[in-house]
């Protein structure tokens, strides 16, 4: 009987053995079956293929005035490298053309945006000015092939003068005074580019280039009095650059007017805004859709009570808040833990991705005290967003008023916003135990596999001395038992709960 269990148990030590030993591959196998069969709840293919664009953010601070001065009070950098790259390839799109190195000035700004190093930058657009002084007086024939001459003044490199309010510029009133010189210079190179932009492919690359900067100087000039508290001037100057250039919408002049509208609390006039850009073929935004929330909030906001709505139900008016408000969270769930104060606001990056957290901070850095200066805004969104998850059970697979939510991002956010801030994550990524095991399992077996492969004899001594430790443990259990049942019987003990006890 001994013999015929030894030899079972060398049989089954042989098949362990060659099993690990030959059949590796269909292991390696099982697990890829495995991960293609996973490939949906794990959301590989988004993980592997998704691409998150990011937009210039509308409410972008200086960078020298606003942007340096929190480094040099904090020693932290607000701006992250990717963001600052981003900025020089938007500086580079908008204020470049493949004519610049016709005018000598031009072309060392085109030098300028390439440029890393701050320093760098700003000397080369003081060099820019310079070099426009010393060739400032140029001879021209007023008539061809006539011998009368004139003096004529070569225009001043706006490109220049951008570079240096926004960067060298350490305060406010800086930045807009050399903005006021841009635009001088701007203005006169608009209008020249505007009458020859139909002579070539050349003069309307120099026209469309002349436009944006024009466009760029005026929107900063009208955040500069936002800034420095003339709102109603910064208003008409935004509504004036809105009529001149109406087919301009990569600035998003509009997020700017409505914020400055909310300031002056002309909410009639911010209605009148979200009527023309809330509209389904426009990309929404984090500004759009709490604004939106905001002014139905607003209507009932004051009188709301959940006690009260709990026991009568909600009115027509509070409803129509009420779903205004879940769809806001659904565009950007990230958006009332700032409003609400239960994260702490850091400056806004320079460029946002919509429907994540770096919106998500740029819209609540301006749009705080707005929800504050309305009775009972933030009381009502602290007892209503979060019923927006429940109507969202599945955010990554399905959506209710917009598209699925997008998986992308968190990696995007991680390199827009800096790292001592931490990421708001939505949905948080919980994988069933079911899944986990499973996978765990698998790569534990796939290892023993190759571990087999690779060294099957030191693998046969570890599987042999495994089974003979786990006989062993049998063996003894089984020894066990039958010396407690022979001293029982030796002691006589009535069947019982003693008896029980002794055995427990």
């Amino acid at each position: 009987m001994a013999e015929a269990g030894a030899g079972f148990l060398e049989q089954l030590k042989s098949c362990v053995v060659w099993s690990w030993t030959y059949l590796w591959t269909v292991w390696f196998f099982l697990v890829l079956f495995l991960v293609y069969i996973l490939r949906v709840p794990l959301k590989l293919n988004d993980n592997w293929s998704s691409e998150c664009k990011v937009w210039r953010n509308p409410l972008n601070l200086f960078r020298g005035a606003e942007y340096n001065r929190y480094t040099w009070v904090t020693g932290r950098e607000p701006l992250t490298y990717y963001d600052m790259n981003l900025s020089a390839q938007d500086h580079q799109t908008f204020f470049t053309c493949d004519s610049d190195h016709l005018r000598p000035a031009d072309a060392i700004m085109q030098k300028a945006w390439r440029e890393r190093n701050p320093q760098a930058r700003i000397s080369a657009a003081h060099e820019a000015l310079e070099i426009n002084e010393i060739r400032s007086r140029v001879e021209v024939p007023l008539i061809a092939s006539s011998t009368i001459w004139e003096i004529k003044l070569l225009p001043k490199c706006a490109t220049a003068y951008i570079l240096l309010a926004e960067e060298e510029a350490t305060t406010i009133a800086e930045a807009e005074k050399l903005f006021k010189q841009a635009l001088k210079a701007g203005d006169g190179c608009y209008r020249r580019s505007q009458q020859l932009q139909h002579h070539g492919s050349q003069y309307e690359a120099q026209h469309r280039r002349d436009t944006n900067v024009l466009v760029y100087i005026k929107r900063r000039l009208a955040m500069c009095a936002r800034r420095l508290g003339r709102t109603r001037e910064a208003v008409k100057m935004m509504r004036d650059l809105m009529k001149e250039f109406p087919l301009l919408s990569m600035f998003n002049i509009h997020e700017n007017l409505l914020e400055a509208l909310l300031e002056l609390q002309a909410y009639a006039d911010v209605q009148a805004v979200l009527a023309k850009y809330d509209d389904i073929s426009l990309p929404k935004s984090a500004t759009i859709c709490y604004t939106a929330a905001l002014l139905k909030a607003r209507a009932v906001s004051d009188k709301f009570s959940p006690e009260a709505a709990s026991r009568r139900g909600l009115s027509t008016a509070e409803m129509n808040a009420v779903e205004a408000i879940h769809r806001a969270v659904e565009f950007n769930p990230h958006v009332p833990k700032y409003l609400l104060e239960m994260k702490s606001l850091i400056l806004p990056p320079e460029h946002i991705l919509k429907r994540g957290d770096s919106e998500a901070i740029a819209y609540a850095f301006f749009h705080l005290a707005h929800w504050k200066r309305v009775e009972g805004a933030l009381n009502l969104l602290h007892c209503t967003w979060e019923g927006t998850f429940r109507m969202i059970p599945y955010p990554l697979e399905k959506g209710h008023l917009f598209y699925p939510y997008p998986i992308c991002t968190e990696t995007a956010d991680r390199e827009l916003l800096p790292s001592f801030h931490e990421v708001s994550v939505y949905p948080k990524k919980e994988l069933p135990f079911f899944i986990l095991f499973t996978a765990g399992l698998c790569s534990f077996t796939a290892m023993l596999a190759l571990l087999t492969h690779q060294f099957p004899e030191l693998m046969g001594v570890f599987a042999k001395a495994m089974i003979d430790i786990f006989c062993s443990a049998e063996v003894r259990d089984w020894n066990c038992k039958s010396t407690f049942m022979h001293f029982e019987d030796e002691l006589d003990f009535p069947p019982g709960p003693q008896s029980q006890h002794f055995q427990n």
